[in-house]
């Protein structure tokens, strides 16, 4: 929100900048009623007292009530479910039945041969190439992944780290083989290796030259393609592999620093890249814990950008996050159990202020969702966003005695593990010395043997259990696929021109030496003349190494 005038008081600055925002986008309705005709006002604030500064206004310093004036009554969060298997074509199709069921942005998974920068015909990649998410070896495939599919009217999100770079350069020349210019394109590359390392294990190549990668895309996409979030600062996987939910925020924003002090170092001013910095958090179990964590993050990382990073743009200050319902919270035990687990996972997303959700489906886990799964899964926020009334007032929770406190301790927890990070030397230090994996790990261990003394209870797996279990259709990847991915890319790799391959993937390497060259143009180069994921990172395993883990 920005403002000229420093006169006007808190009340009126938010209604100031409330116009401003729905001269742009207007309130879904006139007026907001209850199902007994009840007006909903747009904002509930204590009455007679002055607004405590800790919570403000909604769109205002230091966003614990939400990063827009207007919240949800303008524009629900955007819908973009998590889908990708098997080959660019059927993840296609996919895409487009969500699209058609009214999910309004897309999130690419991909399979583990892409994310780790092996190519599909390599044999590290045999028996896992299209398995948990879809198979992009080369531009052809991302060009059919995203067939019929207007880059300047689709919005997607690609989770993706090491080779990152690469799957956003292929992204970026379907776009000019579309017609649509750089500037134009919008979307989200996950982006995030110190979280690879500390949680989810899909990393290539050793911290520092991960982090040069990094603030290289900073760099070029501030420059060229100015409205994509160029990192996905991603506290979900964190959560997976076993955090609770404080440690999921502090060492999300921790690594969220990291990212900051690494652009500034290489000569990035903060304001140039903060507000495109984008978070990933975990919808889990606990529904108040998490409404409170989400306010919370904000609330931290605003006050960290702004006093302790100086940004002055207030773009910089907002944590804007996408959620995603707990993957691990899922029962293979009676899966339509995960239905309610995920809507109320969901809701506590919302009613946190979530800017985009993914809600899980059922079956996930037992396999990739099925059709019916991924439709009931996006029915789920349909009916949030346009049945419950959940979002015609913001931030509803607001003034509860148990909500505010549960903000207030889980800010005090987050900056004590801050506090330790900074000690360590900061999150790459931490990382190096295994600090925050052994707190995860710890964390994990205990939750297990609650969960086998069943001093927590997960229904339908330890208690309220069934002798007999139904067995649930599940979806299935045709093992043909692979066979066909692999023919595939031989075909391409023997019809491209392949001078013109060695030539950029020679440009690349003599450019990798160089830690001031920016390599996204020669990464680009080399993703236009169809040189394949593989090669690519081949080429900077060469020159790079590769991280052999703590």
């Amino acid at each position: 929100m920005e403002l000229d005038s420093k006169d006007l008081n808190a009340k009126e600055r938010w209604e100031k900048a409330v116009s401003k925002a729905t001269s742009r986008f207007p309130e879904r309705k006139e007026t907001f009623t209850t199902s007994s005709n009840i007006k909903v006002d747009r904002l509930y604030q204590p009455k007679g007292e002055e607004v405590n500064k800790e919570l403000g206004y909604p769109g205002e310093f230091p966003y614990t009530r939400g990063i827009q004036p207007t919240m949800y009554r303008s524009r629900f969060w955007t819908m973009r479910q998590y889908a990708g298997f098997g080959s660019a074509e059927e993840t296609n199709k996919r895409f487009r039945y969500l699209l058609e069921q009214g999910q309004t942005g897309l999130s690419v998974a991909f399979d583990l041969p892409t994310q780790i920068g092996y190519d599909s015909d390599d044999v590290m990649s045999e028996g896992e190439v299209g398995k948990v998410g879809v198979a992009i070896d080369t531009l052809e495939d991302m060009e059919k992944l995203l067939d019929g599919i207007p880059l300047d009217k689709v919005s997607t999100s690609m989770t993706i780290n090491a080779p990152a770079s690469i799957l956003l350069c292929m992204y970026l020349a379907v776009g000019e083989k579309q017609g649509v210019p750089f500037e134009k394109i919008t979307g989200t590359i996950q982006n995030d290796i110190l979280k690879e390392y500390i949680a989810r294990g899909t990393y290539i190549f050793p911290p520092k030259p991960s982090m040069r990668l990094i603030t290289n895309i900073f760099e070029f996409c501030n420059q060229y393609v100015p409205k994509f979030n160029t990192i996905s600062i991603s506290g979900y996987h964190i959560r997976e592999a076993g955090s609770n939910a404080v440690q999921e925020v502090a060492f999300t924003i921790a690594n969220g620093m990291a990212y900051v002090d690494a652009a500034i170092e290489s000569g990035l001013k903060v304001d140039d890249f903060a507000p495109r910095l984008a978070f990933f958090f975990n919808a889990h179990n606990n529904f108040f814990e998490e409404v409170a964590k989400f306010r919370a993050a904000r609330r931290i990382w605003a006050k960290i950008m702004k006093e302790h990073y100086q940004a002055k743009d207030p773009k910089s200050w907002k944590l804007r996050f996408h959620t995603q319902t707990g993957g691990s919270t899922l029962t293979a035990q009676q899966p339509d159990n995960n239905i309610v687990r995920v809507a109320m996972q969901a809701l506590s997303a919302v009613l946190g202020g979530t800017q985009s959700l993914h809600t899980n489906s059922r079956d996930e886990a037992l396999s990739l969702p099925t059709e019916d799964s991924a439709r009931i899964a996006l029915r789920t926020q349909q009916i949030i966003a346009y049945e419950s009334g959940v979002a015609d007032t913001i931030d509803p929770l607001a003034g509860s005695y148990y909500v505010e406190n549960l903000t207030d301790e889980i800010e005090k927890k987050v900056n004590n593990y801050l506090d330790r990070i900074k000690e360590i030397g900061g999150a790459v230090q931490a990382v190096e010395e295994g600090y925050m994996q052994r707190e995860i790990h710890h964390n994990a261990y205990e939750i297990q043997k609650n969960i086998e003394k069943e001093e927590e209870i997960i229904v339908g797996l330890n208690k309220f259990t069934l002798d007999e279990e139904v067995e649930p259709d599940l979806m299935k990847v045709d093992e043909a696929l692979e066979k066909g991915q692999i023919k595939s890319l031989t075909r391409i790799k023997e019809k491209r021109d392949n001078e013109k391959v060695a030539s950029a993937l020679a440009a690349l390497s003599e450019n990798a030496k160089n830690e001031r060259a920016n390599l996204l143009p020669f990464i680009l180069d080399a993703v236009r003349v169809y040189a394949s994921v593989g090669e690519i990172c081949n080429v900077l395993r060469d020159e790079f190494g590769e991280y052999q883990g703590v």
